[in-house]
């Protein structure tokens, strides 16, 4: 996924605007753990490990693989609608070929089913939610909570998720943990892939920084991530070290808030050099030529590249 960082926010304030919760969180330097914690907990999904492990690219390139998912995530976040909407169908394009038989259940596969495009969705906004809480400033008011969620719900529009199985508030969050339970599970190729995202080698071309970086990250991430997950996943982080860990990450991150914008982008491009872009270009504060929110439906009518092909096509 190709991104010109000067093409953020064009035209609109995109789907949430600068006083939503969701540019908030989502901008805040806590956003980097509850993104590792998201990417490694995808795999959980047998259906989701089988579409990454059969093309290959995470245990190739697990930065690439968390950089460009979360910079899709930010993108539908903090972008304008253009941006967002043009991304959402890229990404879908590109999972399209992306299926097959899971090895596990013996059922098809495909990336972009609605089951597992919201197993994705959810994990990666309650876990960038839950690292702000414990790491960041703490629990949002009762006000923003709901209306994050109602976010949450807003930018899932963007994936193949059914609106009706959308939760929208914590508790729907925690009943639909409870409700796909049963159907999580491990493997040799999900632990594969999540060990590379918590312990990335430096032989896999990430660089060194990269590969220290993510496992520090894993002690954070890992403090997040309830024990049977943890055993699930053959994480081998006991509870014990969970205090130790939270007040450092803690003073950390306060001193990243310290410093501002020069602390963010000072760390982000080492982990994410194509999400440091998209914050670099944020925290410019660039104003758009219309000082307004717009609907994903509005966004998909104005700006979509599928509709201009389908006329292109028909014209032909």
């Amino acid at each position: 996924m190709g991104f010109d960082p000067t093409t953020l926010r064009r035209d609109d304030y995109g789907f949430f605007g600068p006083d939503s919760p969701s540019w908030k969180i989502w901008t805040a330097p806590t956003a980097v753990i509850g993104f590792q914690r998201a990417v490694v907990l995808e795999h959980f999904d047998p259906f989701l490990t089988a579409a990454v492990a059969d093309t290959r690219r995470i245990y190739t390139n697990p930065r690439q693989r968390l950089d460009h998912t979360f910079a899709y995530f930010l993108l539908v976040a903090i972008g304008d609608g253009r941006t967002a909407i043009q991304a959402s169908e890229h990404l879908m394009q590109i999972h399209a070929p992306m299926t097959g038989i899971e090895p596990i259940t013996g059922k098809r596969y495909a990336a972009n089913s609605p089951e597992t495009q919201l197993w994705i969705h959810i994990t990666g906004w309650h876990s960038v939610l839950k690292a702000y809480e414990v790491y960041g400033p703490g629990p949002l008011s009762p006000e923003d909570e709901l209306r994050y969620w109602e976010e949450c719900a807003i930018a899932a529009e963007l994936q193949t998720c059914k609106p009706e199985d959308v939760p929208r508030t914590r508790e729907g969050i925690r009943a639909y943990f409870e409700q796909v339970k049963p159907r999580l599970c491990s493997s040799v190729r999900a632990e594969e892939g999540m060990h590379q995202l918590l312990r990335t080698s430096p032989r896999n071309g990430a660089g060194i920084i990269y590969a220290l970086g993510s496992i520090a990250l894993s002690l954070t991430t890992s403090a997040l991530t309830p024990m049977w997950m943890r055993k699930l996943g053959r994480y081998n982080v006991p509870r014990i070290s969970d205090p130790l860990v939270k007040l450092p990450a803690k003073i950390i991150v306060w001193l990243f808030t310290l410093f501002g914008s020069f602390g963010l982008l000072t760390a982000a491009p080492f982990i994410a050099p194509m999400a440091g872009q998209i914050l670099k270009q944020h925290l410019s504060k660039d104003l758009p030529t219309m000082l307004e929110t717009i609907t994903p439906a509005q966004a998909r009518e104005r700006y979509s590249l599928r509709g201009k092909q389908n006329q292109v096509a028909e014209a032909s």
